[in-house]
């Protein structure tokens, strides 16, 4: 009878305190979270690489572009500091894992692969891969299979959605990866491979930047459409939270497609970098 009296005080017990307990968890998990971490320090850690025009460095040494804006409305939205962590491509995920930054918001392509070591928010972009192509060595190609053949070099920056884009859809091509965009496209310029994949807009502003020398055999087409989205840590409920509604509310009051337009529909930003 004893026996039966204890478990009946220890079962009211529990009840008792497992609500008070399950409290004290759930606020512990609230500021051990990232969106309580970055207002408390009142800092937000953005991780990026350069890509024309997501992001740049301007004449004077800063950090300009598509990206760029966004990482820094998004923080002044936040009430807080934008903290800018230049990090190579292939090395970012990583980096976001170890704790070198909060987010990565550098025009990265929502894909499964990465989203089993990363969380992605909603969609904030579109964006797809095109090609350029040297009009010397690649005269008259025109489509994507001219360039599907085994004697034809492709270039490709390692680790991005341009590489797996041209393994898929050039599995003939000789594909040679680079860590930097620019020293992929010089291979080009200097008749060491015949195209380069890459995200639009770079292949069209690359025409503009050097006609004659380059041209576009898709006719400025993409072969690819990639949502594009922010990536945080999995596990942090609260933050993607809130970057997903931050995203719908800047694409509700238009502000995101107008900042898209400014950079990737027009070049009045040319003149800030060169």
């Amino acid at each position: 009878m004893k026996k039966q009296i204890v478990l009946t005080l220890l079962l009211v017990l529990t009840i008792l305190v497992a609500p008070l307990w399950a409290e004290n968890v759930r606020q512990d998990l609230i500021k051990e979270g990232t969106l309580e971490q970055v207002i408390s320090k009142n800092k937000l850690r953005i991780g990026f690489s350069t890509f024309v025009p997501w992001a740049m460095k301007d004449k004077k040494g800063d950090y300009t572009g598509y990206e760029i804006e966004v990482a820094q409305q998004l923080a002044e939205d936040m009430g807080v500091e934008a903290v800018f962590i230049p990090t190579k491509w292939s090395g970012i995920i990583p980096a976001l894992l170890t704790g070198k930054f909060d987010i990565i918001i550098g025009g990265m392509g929502i894909t499964p692969g990465r989203n089993l070591k990363v969380n992605f928010s909603d969609p904030y972009e579109f964006s797809g891969m095109s090609i350029v192509a040297n009009s010397k060595l690649a005269a008259g190609s025109t489509g994507l299979e001219a360039f599907n053949k085994s004697d034809v070099t492709i270039v490709a920056r390692i680790g991005t959605t341009a590489a797996t884009a041209a393994k898929k859809y050039l599995p003939k091509a000789k594909l040679r990866l680079f860590d930097d965009e620019g020293q992929a496209l010089q291979e080009v310029l200097n008749k060491r491979a015949a195209a380069m994949v890459s995200s639009q807009p770079f292949p069209e502003f690359q025409t503009l930047k050097y006609p004659g020398k380059l041209f576009l055999p898709l006719a400025g087409k993409t072969f690819t459409k990639e949502p594009i989205g922010f990536a945080i840590q999995k596990g942090d409920i609260d933050f993607l939270n809130f970057l997903n509604n931050w995203i719908r509310v800047k694409n509700a009051d238009g502000w995101l497609q107008d900042r898209y337009d400014s950079w990737f529909t027009t070049q009045h930003w040319k003149s800030q970098i060169e």
